[in-house]
Formats: structure tokens, sequence, C-alpha cells
């Protein structure tokens, strides 16, 4: 049973705290102030404090400081009236796991403080109905506990050792080709090479011979024969990434691939046949391609034997908190820094964040975040999102001076411009201000307060 001691001034606070969190299954100890907490401390050695950022004499972040010379390992939660002040700030960079606003969402409070424990491994991870998650949310690099990812995980393993050919569908960012990469590896074939191009990223001639080779002489600067992406991956897999943006001349080629299983190079008179598994992926509506006549309707139909839609972040908002964690894992790491985890609040702003760039997007955030982070915890200062306004950030210009450029200064005079913009546009409503960032009333009440907004 995880042993937590909250910490109080308000009696009325104290003992709802208590029942609540007894109800939880926590064994509660209260102290109406930190002189009483730092005594109680000394005698019992707890997995949590949770106190009052606003008290008499020793304040919570006099008390966290003692806290944290005694025993550092404590983790510690303040609640505060005002989420947003500068010393709720201070406090995540002076050791606090997290801060909560007092008469805020209590399930929020109880998740932050499962989390926590979590984190110590005094808890077992749930969801929402109470019951342990069965289903393994890391599935050959892609990361989602989500009903929707689930699906997917299923149904590669179904497919993945079935010779038919593969479509991906969804938005760039989404990460089609992990997909793809996911089914090789399940595969019968993973011991065999796997290939990837871009079919949109290459000029046509170039990509003709990058997928089908060519033979010496062929034209200018075929000095020596060279094999194409079909033959490297012979056995194996190929994965054609944005097939829609494949000219028509191709097109007509890799229908022969297709249904022939050969192909000839560039300048070759001699057929080469492949045994190679092939796998497509598009972010654009191929049905509406064909029907324009932009694509080959019978080479459609070939390759979209076996469709697989990778649905966009903002529809499986559940798994945002585990991708977010693996990308602060990542980069902390590679940067050398000390960042555990996210605050609640810095996590409320990218669960309202619709995310157009996706997973992509979301780990340049973090990246982002981590690197311009100089506490233990990532704060939403330090998190830059595109905010969903006409004109967006793309009017700001900026000139670096020989001298250098202040980047968190600058950034937040992107951020002031566009909130100031929106509450323009909603004659000073907050609420519909909010609403059109796309973030809760409580973000944007902490945004205005920190940049002064007038």
């Amino acid at each position: 049973m995880a042993r937590i001691l909250v910490v109080d001034d308000d009696q009325g606070m104290r003992e709802f705290m208590e029942i609540m969190l007894a109800k939880e299954g926590y064994d509660v100890t209260t102290a109406e102030d930190a002189s009483r907490a730092l005594n109680i401390f000394g005698k019992k050695d707890f997995d949590l404090i949770v106190t009052d950022l606003r008290m008499p004499k020793i304040d919570g972040i006099q008390f966290l400081r003692q806290i944290k010379d005694q025993k550092p390992e404590t983790t510690v939660i303040l609640v505060t009236a005002y989420a947003s002040g500068e010393t709720a700030v201070d406090a995540m960079k002076e050791g606090a796991y997290d801060y909560v606003e007092k008469g805020g969402s209590i399930e929020e409070l109880k998740k932050i403080i499962h989390a926590a424990l979590l984190k110590k491994g005094l808890v077992s991870e749930i969801i929402s109905d109470k019951k342990e998650i069965s289903e393994e949310p890391l599935f050959f690099g892609m990361i989602g506990k989500s009903r929707e990812m689930q699906k997917i995980f299923a149904t590669i393993k179904k497919v993945a050792d079935t010779p038919a050919n593969i479509l991906i569908l969804g938005e760039s960012g989404t990460g089609k080709e992990l997909v793809a990469r996911a089914i090789h590896e399940n595969s019968n074939r993973s011991k065999m090479p796997f290939r990837a191009i871009n079919s949109g990223g290459i000029p046509e001639n170039l990509l003709e011979s990058e997928l089908f080779g060519y033979m010496k002489g062929s034209f200018t600067g075929a000095y020596a024969d060279r094999p194409g992406l079909f033959e490297m991956a012979r056995g194996g897999t190929i994965f054609l990434d944005e097939i829609g943006e494949l000219p028509p001349v191709l097109q007509v080629k890799l229908l022969r691939v297709v249904q022939e299983k050969s192909f000839r190079r560039i300048g070759g008179a001699d057929d080469i046949k492949v045994d190679v598994r092939i796998i497509s992926a598009t972010n654009q509506n191929l049905e509406e391609k064909v029907k324009k006549g932009e694509f080959r309707e019978d080479l459609f139909f070939r390759l979209n034997v076996i469709p697989i839609y990778m649905p966009p972040l903002r529809e499986r908002k559940e798994d945002i908190p585990l991708i977010t964690n693996h990308f602060i894992e990542k980069y902390a790491r590679e940067f050398g820094k000390e960042i555990r985890t996210i605050s609640s609040y810095a996590m409320e702003l990218l669960m309202n964040y619709s995310f157009p760039g996706n997973i992509r997007e979301l780990e340049n955030i973090i990246e982002r975040g981590v690197a311009m982070e100089s506490s233990n915890i990532i704060l939403p200062e330090n998190l830059v999102l595109e905010a969903s306004v006409p004109g967006g950030i793309h009017n700001y210009h900026v000139e670096i001076p020989d001298k250098g450029l202040p980047l968190n200064n600058e950034l937040e005079k992107i951020e002031k411009m566009i909130i100031e913009k929106a509450l323009e546009k909603t004659k000073g409503s907050k609420t519909k201000a909010a609403q059109l960032l796309g973030l809760t009333f409580d973000s944007l009440r902490y945004r205005i307060e920190k940049l002064n907004i007038q």
C-alpha cells in the first residue's frame, strides 16, 4: 500500500484529500503545516507527498527544498490556487514531480498521483474501467494501446505471412513505413531484404532506374550495369511510399511486375524474374485518382488486396501520453538530460492539440521541448505548437543578428501575438478564444498570465 503525506493548512481540504485517497487504497497521513509535516517525515517513510503551495511560515517551495535535502528520491506534488504562477514553475525546477490547480478536476489529480506512483513501481497500470491492460502497447517500433492501434497490430500478425499485396492508407506522419516494416519483420520473409522508396520524392527518370535498374550504356552516365530495388529486394519486401505520385509510364511497368513477377532493366532485353512482396502506401484518395484517370484502375485493385488504414493522431488521443513519454526518454538520453516526464498542464496542451503533422510533429515538439527545458520535467512554456488561427505564425518575420537571438523570447512574442489575435477575433471572450486555438480554458488562462496579456 503506497504511503502518502498530505500537507495543507485548510482543514476541509485535508479531510477531503484523506477520504478521497483512502478510497483509492492509499495509506494517508495528514499535516496542517510544513513544520508538522517535517516532523512526521523524519519519523516515517512516505512514497509521495501532496502539499499546498501557499502556507504560513514555511511555504510549499521551502518545504519542497527541505524534503529534497533530506531524501532527494521523495516524489512531491504541489497543489496551488494559481497553477500558472511563476512560483509553480520554480517548484518544478526545484524537483517537484508536478503541480495541480486547487479546485480543479479530482480525476486529473488521481491520474497524476497514480502516474507518479506508477513510475516508482508501486501501482499497476490501469485503464478507465480499472482493468489491467493486457495488450502490448509497443509493437515493432509502433506505440499504441488504443482500440484502433491494437486492431492494426492484430491485422499485421494475420496478414504477415500471406503473399497478398498490401496498401497502407493514412495521412503524412502517421507511421505507414513502420507498418510496412512490422509486416516484413513478422513474415516468413523477415530474413530477406526490405527496401523502401518514396515514389513522390524522385524525378521520373531517376525513379525508373532506382526501381528497375539499368544496363551499361543505356544512357549518359550508365558506366556499368546496376540492379534496381526490385532485384535488391528479391525474396523479401519492397515498400513503395506515396504510390499515388507514380507517373503513368511507371504505373504500366509496375503493373507488369505485379502480374507477371518480371521486368526489364532500362536498356535491357531480358526479362528478370523476382519474388517480391509489394507493400504500398499513400496519403491520397486513390479511388478518386482512378475516377479522374490519374491512376490505373487495374493497378489500384492489384495493390489494394489488403488495405490497412492508419488513423491520424487526433483520432487516437489516448496514445499521446505513451508516445510522448517514449520521445521524452529518447531525447533526454540523446541530449544527456535528466528529464523524466511532462507536467500535467503541458500534457493537457498536447491532448487538446489537433496534430496536423501527426506523430512526426509530436516527435518534433518533444525533441524541441527537451532541448529547451532546464528542469527535470517538460513545462508548458517549452512546448511550441502551431496555432489553428488564420495565417498562423507564417506571417511573422524575424532577422537573426550576428550577436545571436534569445529563442525563448522570440517564441513568447509569437505566442503572445497569436493569443492577442484570437482574443481580438472573439471580442475578448477567453472561452471562445480557447476553442479557436484548440486549448482548454485553463490552458489559455495559463498562457495569458504567463505572457502578461491584458
